[in-house]
């Protein structure tokens, strides 16, 4: 699973500081934005490989959370365009 590793790698590139501005704002809602789509990815390809193997809570669990990653990107993308949007006014 190189995808968890990447995952990793960018969560450990997410600055440790306050956005000072709304740029620095932007490019942090972009990394963090890429890592759960990473994440999705991660909890997908979970929840494929659990089919058949795993019991029906467990099956309906990672639904659940692949359901919920997939959710979180798409708030973040929401929230990455407005603020781009600001940056450019």
């Amino acid at each position: 699973m190189r995808d968890i590793d990447a995952l990793l790698d960018e969560l450990r590139g997410v600055p440790h500081t306050r956005p000072a501005d709304a740029r620095d704002l932007e490019q942090l809602l972009a990394t963090v934005r890429s890592a759960a789509g990473r994440w999705a990815d991660v909890l997908d390809e979970i929840r494929q490989s659990a089919r058949g193997i795993a019991g029906p809570r467990a099956e309906a669990a990672l639904e659940v959370a692949f359901r919920r990653a997939e959710e979180s990107y798409v708030e973040l993308e929401i929230a990455l365009r407005d603020c781009a949007g600001d940056v450019g006014r």
